[in-house]
Formats: structure tokens, sequence, C-alpha cells
């Protein structure tokens, strides 16, 4: 049942012709029938919203206002330009996530037969393999905002802010429909048994566990990111639906990431094997930053083609400053 102060913002935000924060108010009710167990009245809710927003099928992007209050500078709102077809995945890692977006834009027909649709991802990988573009692109695929959870700002010294921050931002998983994005996710997820881990990122750790396992009345997407899956928690992993490996490209891969960032410029005399060995060990960012340089020398120079030459000189700068950054010499 809706409280005073909930049907008050309902009222306020008819009045002003305040549309979303109209929705988010009623998302907040249907939350707390979730809580309460009538699932029906808050089923009827989620649905009635969506319909009024066009959140279906071939809607358009909703737009929403950044987040104000306590949550401005932890959450960071954009709105994704990326396809998931920009994203160079393996077909086994597409399949994963096709069958993902497919759940999320099913998420009413399947709680109607009583079956919660997955919404929460965990990504490893190494830097730069692409498990960032893919929330991003997770976001475009579901014609939502993409929510970026600033660990920096999260996480502070204080005993006890950092769990309340974090229901703050949970709460407004629950609020406000979008894809949630925890980068770097192992600054919060670490193992609970580190012996130089204080007892305050365990009660963080603790309470995250416990938000994640609430019932979301938006079935909004949470994807974590993390370069060293091996420090987090289990309990951690077990709360996810999917763990999705991400690696360095394969030799067809780097064709297709070259072949990619190459517009408006052709590429003439690949010579695919030696640029292929040139880019061995290289991320996909990496190798986009290297056909970025490419092609902006080649527009400065007013050519309007490329050679496998100029794309191995390119890559072989980058591994270069690869060893520079790791202090390996030859």
């Amino acid at each position: 049942m809706a409280t005073a102060n909930q049907i008050l913002s309902l009222l306020s935000s008819h009045v002003h012709g305040d549309d979303e924060q109209l929705y988010a108010t009623a998302l907040q009710v249907a939350a707390e029938e979730a809580r309460r167990g009538r699932e029906q009245i808050a089923h009827r809710i989620r649905k009635l919203v969506d319909d009024a927003r066009g959140d279906r099928i071939g809607a358009r992007v909703v737009s929403l206002s950044q987040p104000r209050g306590e949550l401005h500078g932890i959450l960071e709102q954009t709105q994704s330009k990326i396809r998931l077809e920009d994203v160079v995945l393996s077909s086994q890692t597409r399949k994963r996530l096709d069958v993902f977006i497919k759940e999320q834009l099913s998420r009413e027909y399947l709680r109607h037969h009583g079956r919660r649709p997955s919404s929460r991802l965990l990504l490893v990988g190494p830097p730069g393999s692409g498990k960032t573009m893919t929330a991003s692109a997770l976001a475009f695929e579901l014609k939502l905002p993409l929510f970026t959870i600033r660990l920096e700002h999260l996480i502070t010294r204080f005993l006890g802010e950092t769990a309340s921050k974090m229901r703050l931002v949970f709460d407004e998983i629950g609020r406000r429909r979008g894809v949630y994005l925890f980068d770097e996710f192992d600054a919060l997820g670490g193992k609970r048994a580190f012996v130089n881990e204080v007892g305050e990122m365990r009660r963080i750790l603790n309470s995250f566990l416990q938000f994640i396992e609430e019932p979301n009345s938006t079935d909004s997407p949470i994807i974590a990111t993390t370069n060293n899956p091996g420090i987090l928690d289990s309990a951690l992993l077990r709360r996810f639906d999917e763990v999705i490996a991400y690696d360095r490209p394969t030799q067809t891969q780097i064709q297709r990431v070259i072949t990619l960032h190459l517009t408006p410029l052709k590429l003439i005399r690949p010579g695919w094997k030696a640029v292929s060995n040139a880019a061995r060990g290289l991320s996909q960012a990496e190798l986009a930053r290297a056909v970025d340089d490419v092609v902006k020398s080649a527009l400065l120079e007013k050519r309007k083609c490329i050679t496998g030459a100029d794309l191995i000189g390119a890559l072989e700068r980058r591994q270069a400053m690869g060893k520079t950054m790791e202090g390996v010499y030859d």
C-alpha cells in the first residue's frame, strides 16, 4: 500500500507534468508490494508503467534526468550509441548475451509464468577486452540509459557510510529502470577472508550480497566487471545469473576489430598473417587505438588508403608502449 508521502509525490508529479517522477514513485510502490509478497499487484503496476513509457520492443530510448541529491557523483548516466554488433565477441559469448537480451525484453511474459528474467551479469577478463563496451551495448539494445556506479565516490573511509550509499544505489535500481554498471568490481567484492581486509569492507560486501538478492521491481540489469576474478568472494559469484569470460582477441577477431575501426579509409595489401603476428597479445582497446592512430595520420596526409605496413608499424608501437609500462626492455 502506498504511503502518504508516495501519494503526495504522485499527485505533485501529475500536477507539474513530471511523468518520470510519477513513474519512479509508482515503481517504488511496486517494489514495496513485491517485498510484501503481493507480486500480482506489483506486476500490474510495472506493466502500467511500461505501457505508459512505451518501454517495449521498438520503443524509443527513454531520456532520464541525471541523478541528483545524495546520488550525484555516485551514479553517472550516459545514453549509449554502441550496438552489440560493434563489440567483437566469440560466438558463444554472443549467444549468451542474445539470450540475456531476449529474457529482458520478455521479462513481463516470464514473470507472468512465475519465472525471473536474468538480470545480473559478471564479466571477467583482461583490461581492454570489451567488458565495459558490452555493458554499454546492452543498454543500447535494451533501449535503456546506462548508469555507471562510481566506486571512488561510493566507497568512503567513514564507518557505515558506504553501506548507506549503496542502499541508495539499490533503491534507485528498484525505482528507475536502466543498466547499472559496477566497473572494476574487485574493489568492492574482494574475499572477506583476506587477512589485510578491514572489517568495514567485509560489512560493505555483506551489504551488497544482501541488496542484490532483494526483489527488483524494474528488472534493471546489474552488470559487474573485473580484471581479477580470483580475488572475488565465492558467495558473490553465486549471486550472478551469468559469469562470462573475455580473453585476448583471436586472429579472426583481430581482423574484425581492425576492419570495424578503419572507416572511412580503405585497406590495401593487408598481409593479415603479418598484421596478426604484430597484434598478438594486444587487447581490443589497444587494437582500436592503433588503428585510430593510423587513420588519423592518413587523413592528415590526405590519403584515402592505408596498408598492412602502416598497421604493423602502429601495432609495434603499441607493443613497445606495453613493454615500457611493464618495465620490460629488450
